[in-house]
């Protein structure tokens, strides 16, 4: 799980700045939240359960969710993929930021273990890199790397680094890695580098999603029915939901199995998907309101974008929580009712989950209670006067009482990150 991720120089950020899902020891109104809402991990340390980012329009809401997976990318890709780099696009509006690298760290923890691993890069080479860990008490290091050398390796606790090393003596240093490759994902792709495959592997299984979906989810989504747990899961979120469905399949059907009488509905999905449909299942009812047996509709053709969401965003939702881990959602309240994101976040924040953490980005302003999350869970983005995005936490801003109306505050402004507009009445003055 993320307790801090960190990065700057990047799309509109200039100076470094962190999202942090290590939970302030502060007092909420509600104390349930301050113990269902965070994951204890030992006496000094708990991990929140969700953080909502709110900003306005081009404020660089989306730059962080962009840092993140050029972060992720360039760890899954930069050994295989020379061109892995060019994700990196630095901050424009300054002459300080001209030349300089970009700035990536993430710290996590992997059984309990404490990890800091980060790397500086152009989008033409990596310039450093390093890995720690905290077994006890103290930081140790395990590597460090300045352009193409090592230049500090932690005998005893990082051997696979020193062995790797040694198996390539004898080579160039271009061939222990390449100028535009990270150290620690050529080691991870040995058999013989475990901390280095752990830490990759945790990196590699954030997962981030745009809530406005994609051809992609809805195929994962398909293919999710073909379990039969995950069906079950799916169909009870979509239940649970109020969409009215009853049941959910996934069929094949073949070019000479179509009747000629078909619905257009079925027949416009059939030729859309290649051959495997999904089936959506209502209720028919009699002229005396009585069941009379379900009616089938194609899932893709009648449904609602709200529903299609709805059943894209559940496997991935179903994953998190019961494997661990993290799901980053932008556009999280696009096409879903409040009550339904509120729903969600409720999810994340039950008891129940104690291994999963849930990031997103929204301008749902109903999640801004203090019935629902602490302050530490509540981040704001604001661009200054010379273009340079800033990320703040709510628990950082002076006099906010724990029982305060966060949504009517941020609405008047109080915490910043709220767009300045103009008269729009003045545009219907066209000469």
């Amino acid at each position: 799980m993320i307790e801090e991720f960190s990065f700057g120089n990047f799309w509109s950020f200039k100076d470094i700045q962190t999202l942090n899902m290590t939970a302030a020891k502060i007092k909420s109104t509600d104390s349930e939240l301050d113990l269902n809402n965070v994951i204890n991990l030992s006496d000094k340390l708990n991990l929140l359960k969700s953080k909502a980012i709110y900003g306005a329009n081009a404020s660089g809401k989306s730059s962080i969710i962009k840092a993140l997976i050029a972060f992720i990318r360039i760890v899954k890709e930069s050994v295989k993929d020379e061109n892995a780099l060019h994700i990196i696009d630095s901050f424009k509006l300054s002459t300080e930021t001209i030349g300089k690298p970009t700035f990536f760290q993430l710290i996590l923890r992997i059984d309990n273990v404490k990890y800091r691993y980060g790397f500086e890069a152009d989008d033409k080479s990596i310039k450093s890199e390093w890995l720690y860990f905290t077994p006890k008490l103290r930081e140790q290091n395990l590597f460090i790397r300045e352009n193409g050398k090592i230049i500090s390796i932690n005998q005893a606790h990082f051997k696979e680094g020193s062995r790797y090393i040694k198996l390539m003596e004898g080579d160039s240093e271009e061939q222990i890695f390449r100028n535009n490759s990270l150290f620690i994902s050529s080691l991870a792709a040995f058999g013989f580098g475990k901390i280095s495959k752990n830490v990759v592997t945790a990196i590699t299984s954030i997962t981030i999603i745009n809530g406005l979906g994609h051809q992609g989810m809805y195929s994962i989504a398909g293919s999710s029915l073909d379990d039969s747990i995950m069906k079950d899961f799916i169909l009870k979120f979509l239940k649970k939901a109020d969409t009215g469905i009853e049941a959910i399949e996934s069929i094949e059907i073949n070019q000479e199995d179509l009747p000629e009488n078909i619905r257009e509905d079925i027949k416009k999905d059939f030729e859309k998907s290649n051959k495997k449909i999904i089936v959506s299942s209502r209720y028919l009812y009699n002229e005396n309101l009585k069941k009379e047996g379900l009616e089938n509709f194609s899932f893709l053709v009648q449904e609602s974008e709200g529903t299609k969401k709805m059943f894209e965003l559940s496997p991935f939702i179903y994953k998190i929580l019961k494997e661990g881990g993290t799901l980053v959602i932008d556009e999280f309240d696009s096409r879903f009712h409040p009550l339904l994101t509120k729903k969600i976040v409720e999810l994340f924040n039950s008891p129940e989950n104690s291994k999963s953490q849930l990031i997103f980005i929204t301008h749902d302003t109903n999640l801004l209670s203090s019935n629902l999350l602490r302050r530490d869970q509540i981040d704001f983005v604001e661009k200054d006067k010379y273009g340079a995005s800033h990320l703040y936490t709510l628990v950082e801003i002076k006099g906010v009482r724990n029982n305060a109306s966060f949504e009517k505050d941020y609405i008047q402004g109080k915490y910043g990150a709220i767009p300045f507009l103009g008269n729009f009445n003045k545009l219907l003055n066209i000469e």
